[in-house]
């Protein structure tokens, strides 16, 4: 999968997963602004490279822990996030964050 099959299947993918985890995760905000970060044209390639390997961990079926066993399937999934909120941190801009509020109303 070439970087750009990824970027279509993240586009493709994302918001029907969001849907489906609903407000279950403490993260969710965070995990929308990294969308949103990854869209934007002045986010660094590196910064766009780990948003994309964590929104595909995040998007995808196939978990190290399964995301329906209740109160521990998003726990890998939020190791990741952070993870990559930690790296990309200044790469994100407010302007992420309140889109992704946006996107929750």
């Amino acid at each position: 999968m070439d970087e750009n099959d990824k970027l279509n299947y993240i586009k493709s993918n994302f918001w029907k997963k969001i849907k489906e985890t609903g407000k279950k995760i403490p993260f969710l905000k965070d995990v929308i602004a990294m969308y949103y970060c990854l869209l934007d044209e002045n986010t660094s390639l590196s910064a766009k490279a780990s948003i994309v390997l964590a929104l595909l961990y995040f998007i995808s079926p196939v978990d190290a822990i399964p995301d329906i066993i209740l109160a521990l399937g998003y726990t890998d999934d939020a190791g990741v996030i952070a993870t990559t909120l930690l790296i990309i941190k200044s790469q994100l801009k407010p302007e992420h964050y309140a889109k992704a509020t946006e996107s929750l109303l």
